[in-house]
């Protein structure tokens, strides 16, 4: 299936849906700032790969499925329906998850790395004691991740507090609960293997310092008002 490739970098989201065959599919979403624009934490080939094969994969995989499925349906093929669920989940959180990252992420010159302030802020030293706790929760919980996945800071809609949960592989935060994600950390290897090797808690302790807390603060302030 043919998808649309990358051009710019200017607008960010979950992709584009494009029409294909009266099916809804989806395509990569452009990043905000350029591949290098984040080094020293991460560098520019690792983000360019990250984004253009990585993310790209999924999105593809992401398609494909959803093409088979459609397909399935339509036959009302029920055992083809539920085979292709994992296919969906993990593709389809790979699309999500990734998408959230991106924007996660932010170059210094831009506020990347600047603490959050008003009500985000607030929340956190209520919920963690502070900043630097809430870090280190996440740098220890996310370096503790066997395998690959991913280490958030969600919102709680239920009972509006900051919880900070792992997740395996490609799940996407809303499958652990009625959980916003407000910042997502892939701890995948493709995430920081070629700049940091093994050493994960090394990555973890640099990805903060372009850490773009004003969009977790906007999210926030959408989800919990």
């Amino acid at each position: 299936m043919a998808l649309r490739s990358l051009v710019s970098r200017k607008t960010l989201g979950l992709g584009l849906k494009l029409q294909f065959r009266g099916l809804q599919t989806f395509s990569l979403p452009d990043l905000p700032y350029d591949y290098g624009a984040l080094e020293p934490a991460i560098s520019g080939e690792i983000m360019q790969l990250h984004h253009q094969k990585h993310h790209q994969t999924y999105i593809t995989n992401y398609n494909k499925s959803l093409e088979q499925l459609h397909h399935a349906m339509e036959k009302g093929d029920s055992s083809a329906v539920v085979k292709l669920q994992s296919a969906i989940k993990f593709n389809g959180g790979g699309h999500v998850n990734h998408s959230i990252f991106w924007k996660n992420l932010a170059p210094v010159q831009e506020g990347g790395g600047e603490p959050p302030h008003g009500n985000l802020g607030w929340a956190i030293d209520e919920d963690f004691g502070s900043l630097d706790s809430l870090i280190k929760k996440m740098s220890t919980e996310g370096a503790a991740v066997q395998g690959s996945g991913w280490v958030w800071l969600g919102l709680d809609k239920e009972s509006k507090k900051l919880v900070v949960e792992t997740t395996e592989n490609q799940d996407p935060l809303v499958t652990e609960g009625p959980l916003v994600p407000l910042l997502g950390v892939d701890v995948w290897e493709h995430a920081y293997y070629l700049q940091y090797k093994n050493v994960r808690p090394d990555y973890l302790k640099n990805i903060w310092k372009v850490m773009n807390w004003k969009y977790a603060g906007e999210v926030y302030d959408k989800e919990s008002s």
